[in-house]
């Protein structure tokens, strides 16, 4: 239950249109609801502005689905990362509502489109083959209530495609970058903007890429400042840093970029 639902709750309770004996019930598993096989943490919105995030692999099917008919009981949106379509259309089966994308592997339900942090977040990927994590990291920033841009295939084998679009660089307030290969992109990015960027390696690429452990370095030694990097093909992890970064920008006395603060 995110911050702003259990206000409303409250709220609601205090005016008499919500019974007292309905709020406990909604708040009764709080802080998490032990399934057994798992233990749902409810009380995670409350504590970090967004749900517990299922990693399938692993689950079955029905675990998979039980986690999150206890997550839909609770407002916000609900995403599971790394679905195969065969788990998917197993859970389609008794949850109609959940929705897959075959690129990143990802379920979601998106019930609440608020956009909590007016910046936006610009998500960048070397090559084709690194549009999976990039869609990844997207969808995650997305759920978690931001403005989220694409630009795809700009690798540094071809720089003039990323230079011809420097007007949306800047105006970015998180610039999320994924590579494979020599994973040469965040640096270049990094040198081009003021905002933080968040680097994903991809295990894309050939045998000296190491599975990703070539990139992984490279960004790790970037020269640009600015560059954070996150785990292997981890567009989720990468999102959602994204995400909190953007929210953290947009607080109260906290100047954006491209935006000048007056006295």
């Amino acid at each position: 239950m995110h911050h702003q639902h259990l206000r409303l709750l409250l709220e609601e309770v205090h005016q008499g249109i919500t019974d007292p004996q309905v709020a406990f019930e909604r708040l009764r598993n709080l802080p998490y609801e032990d399934l057994g096989f798992a233990k749902v943490d409810h009380h995670r919105p409350l504590r970090q502005g967004f749900p517990e995030v299922i990693y399938c692999p692993g689950k079955t099917a029905e675990q998979i689905t039980a986690i999150l008919n206890r997550l839909q009981a609770y407002p916000g949106n609900i995403l599971a990362t790394r679905a195969s379509q065969e788990i998917y259309e197993q859970v389609k089966g008794h949850l109609p509502q959940v929705e897959f994308k075959p690129l990143s592997r990802a379920m979601t339900i998106h019930r609440d489109k608020t956009l909590y942090a007016p910046g936006t977040i610009l998500i960048v990927s070397a090559g084709t083959a690194d549009i999976p994590v990039a869609e990844e990291a997207a969808i995650t920033a997305e759920l978690m209530g931001n403005k989220v841009e694409t630009l795809f295939d700009v690798g540094v084998a071809g720089i003039h495609r990323l230079l011809d679009h420097g007007k949306k660089l800047d105006q970015a307030s998180v610039i999320v970058v994924v590579a494979g290969m020599e994973g040469a992109l965040p640096s270049v990015v990094g040198g081009l903007v003021s905002c933080p960027i968040v680097a994903v390696p991809t295990s894309a690429g050939y045998g000296a890429n190491f599975s990703g452990l070539a990139p992984l370095l490279a960004m790790l030694n970037s020269c640009a400042a600015g560059v954070s990097v996150v785990n292997i093909d981890n567009g989720f992890g990468a999102g959602y840093s994204a995400a909190l970064i953007n929210r953290v920008s947009a607080m109260p006395g906290n100047i954006q970029p491209g935006v000048t603060e007056h006295p």
